[in-house]
């Protein structure tokens, strides 16, 4: 077992560093906020007084946080008082460039890196049931393999440095994208005539299937485990979700790529988010029946 640091103890980082400490690894965390290292202790995670005492015995480290810019600094910061040949894991959901600038601040402390954001929500976090999509040298990903498969059911190594950030990116801009599709198949259905079950048996059947129908279905009733029949409590947040079309449509712009879907779903969301961000992404749905947008 592993000697584990893990910095980032909030809503996703808390129930991730519980799972490592049921899989037998030893964990100190740490954390800005008193609430969340409280929760963390109180699942067995050792509790830092900073970030830099919490990594010197780290074989490994986990960092889940907000942005690229909290991710550099905290790098940054760190790097010189880890263990020489650690590796530095980072889960949170940043852009592709501020990872690869995190990967060379381990290469620069002589530090091995993978960028591993995840999919699957605080949901997943809490039965480690996440996904990992990972970026970085081969030797690097299978060290981190068997520690992020104590956090999730399904770890996909995506090339080198930063392809992790960029699958997680490309398939959150689907996700956004796919989401306002049933939304608003479901608003026009309703103004039909046309039952949400008799929409959702039919297109779960058929070619208008995907995620965010089946497993995610913004409408009450026909899958009981969305947020559609908890008030649409999230889940994932439509602020989080603007976040996540807003770093799909800086990579376009930085790549070239033309994704006029993913900025007309950017747009939405970020109306959307104005007045509802804290309400699962899939509320948009009622943004939509009003003519909100």
């Amino acid at each position: 077992m592993s000697t584990i640091a893990f910095i980032g103890l909030g809503n996703m980082g808390g129930p991730m560093a519980a799972n490592l400490i049921k899989a037998g690894h030893a964990v100190t965390g740490f954390d800005l906020v008193e609430a969340a290292k409280a929760e963390a202790k109180a699942a067995g995670v050792t509790i830092a007084a900073t970030a830099t005492e919490a990594v010197r015995s780290a074989d490994i480290v986990v960092t889940m946080l907000p942005a690229g810019r909290h991710v550099l600094a905290v790098w940054t910061e760190i790097a010189p008082s880890c263990r020489k040949g650690a590796l530095l894991i980072d889960s949170s959901t940043i852009d592709v460039d501020s990872a690869r600038a995190a990967h060379a601040v381990a290469a620069q402390a002589g530090l091995q890196s993978v960028d591993a954001p995840v999919s699957g929500g605080t949901g997943g976090a809490k039965a480690a049931t996440l996904t990992f999509m990972c970026g970085g040298e081969a030797d690097a990903f299978a060290r981190a393999k068997p520690v992020l498969e104590a956090m999730g059911r399904k770890i996909v190594h995506c090339g080198p440095a930063g392809n992790g950030q960029a699958a997680k990116i490309c398939n959150n801009m689907i996700l956004g994208i796919s989401m306002i599709a049933v939304c608003e198949g479901f608003a026009l259905a309703e103004k039909l005539g046309l039952s949400n079950e008799a929409l959702f048996d039919v297109a779960s059947t058929s070619s208008g299937q995907c995620w965010s129908l089946t497993t995610y279905c913004p409408v009450p009733g026909p899958v009981p485990t969305s947020p559609a029949n908890n008030g649409y409590r999230p889940g994932f947040a439509a602020a989080l979700m603007l976040k996540d079309l807003k770093l799909s449509q800086e990579a376009a712009a930085s790549a070239g790529a033309h994704t006029p879907m993913g900025a007309a779903a950017a747009a939405l969301y970020e109306r959307f988010a104005e007045g509802h961000g804290d309400r699962d992404f899939s509320g948009i749905i009622e943004a939509l029946r009003s003519g909100d947008l």
